[in-house]
Parts: structure tokens; C-alpha cells; sequence
């Protein structure tokens, strides 16, 4: 099953295995929004928008329409 940056859960680490450029902006690929990074939700903001994220060691806050565009493995913790 493919999931997305939308679909993780607080707490829960993912690896980027696909990132469509087309949608995201090129700032959040340069603070490593790049396949093979891992990335956490740290914490969602209230009506779950946007997620405050911790991608590679950079925290980052992003919309949910935005997410929704890079794909994730979920890590078995």
C-alpha cells in the first residue's frame, strides 16, 4: 500500500520514496524533502492543518495540500 506524507500518524517515522516536483514547492526540496529522507510528525495543528514535521533533522511546517504529493514508506518501529 502507498502512503502519503498526509497519511502519517503522530509519532511514526517514514522514508521519502517519491517526491512530485511538480507540486511541491523547490524551497521544501532544498530543507530535504528528498527521497531517502526520513521524517516524523513532531505535531498537527489544530483542524489538522498544517503538520509541523521534522524531516532529517530540519522541522519544517507544511500543508496537508502539500503532503498529500510526497510518498512515504512507514518505518516498523
Amino acid at each position: 500500500m502507498k502512503y502519503t506524507l498526509a497519511d502519517i500518524k503522530r509519532g511514526q517515522i517514514g522514508i521519502i520514496t517519491d517526491v512530485s516536483s511538480i507540486h511541491i514547492p523547490l524551497k521544501l526540496l532544498e530543507m530535504g524533502c528528498l527521497p531517502g529522507n526520513s521524517v516524523e510528525l513532531v505535531q498537527v495543528a489544530p483542524f489538522a492543518d498544517p503538520m509541523y514535521l521534522n524531516i532529517n533533522g530540519t522541522h519544517l511546517a507544511i500543508r496537508k495540500e502539500t503532503a498529500i504529493h510526497v510518498l512515504i514508506d512507514i518505518a516498523d518501529v
